[in-house]
């Protein structure tokens, strides 16, 4: 199938997983959520990745987000697995490790690339809003472990420019400015979505400070 694209409905499925069997629509509910693939168990980087999903599982809650790993590995081998990085990174793997032994999982989101592996996924990762809607995709080498820091900011963002008419600039962090979307221009509109003020750089690009809370 093609590559899923921003905007797209993620696939739903019925997988088995770490925790037993998995209706991916129905256990999102009305989170969002984050599903990142690795290619086999027992391998050196994503058993750190694991690890620091599972230390970062209150940051994921406070934000109404939930994970799911996935392995082209059997149930058993992850349940191993688990208990090596639960060892070794020093925290408890409390989500979700999908077993799509048979691909199918792995096609749906297009997790296989010949040219990287023909028998391997891909370590791509996708965050999914609320709607089921797919809102990031970060495909990651082999060789390079995931920006967590990264991933939770993207989620920041989207959830506050859902909520807000701006964007956030390049290294926002949450507390930094942010932009005013150009379409913007009735100045009532402008009063009244930012009673705080902004500062006006070029018509394009206005730099405001959120409310706290707002």
């Amino acid at each position: 199938m093609p590559s899923l694209r921003l905007g797209d409905t993620a696939p739903d499925f019925e997988q088995d997983s770490s925790l037993g069997r998995i209706r991916f629509h129905e256990w999102l509910g009305d989170s969002w959520g984050v599903l990142f693939s690795h290619p086999a168990d027992f391998t050196p980087v994503c058993t750190t990745e694991l690890g620091r999903t599972a230390k970062l599982s209150e940051e994921f809650a406070r934000r109404g987000v939930k994970g799911i790993a996935l392995s082209v590995d059997p149930v058993d081998k992850h349940t191993a697995w688990i208990g090596d990085i639960n060892e070794t990174q020093g925290t408890e793997v409390d989500f979700p490790i999908l077993a799509d032994a048979d691909r199918r999982v792995s096609e749906l989101y297009d997790l296989i690339h010949p040219n990287a592996s023909t028998t391997a996924t891909v370590r791509s990762l996708f965050v999914i809003d609320p709607a089921k809607k797919i809102r990031l995709t970060i495909t990651y080498p082999a060789s390079t472990g995931r920006n967590f820091d990264e991933i939770l900011r993207v989620i920041d963002s989207l959830q506050l420019t859902d909520s807000h008419s701006v964007a956030t600039p390049a290294n926002w962090k949450p507390g930094d400015d942010v932009v005013i979307l150009p379409s913007i221009q009735d100045p009532a509109v402008l009063a009244q979505k930012f009673p705080q003020g902004f500062e006006v750089v070029k018509p394009y690009l206005r730099y405001t400070r959120l409310q706290q809370g707002g």
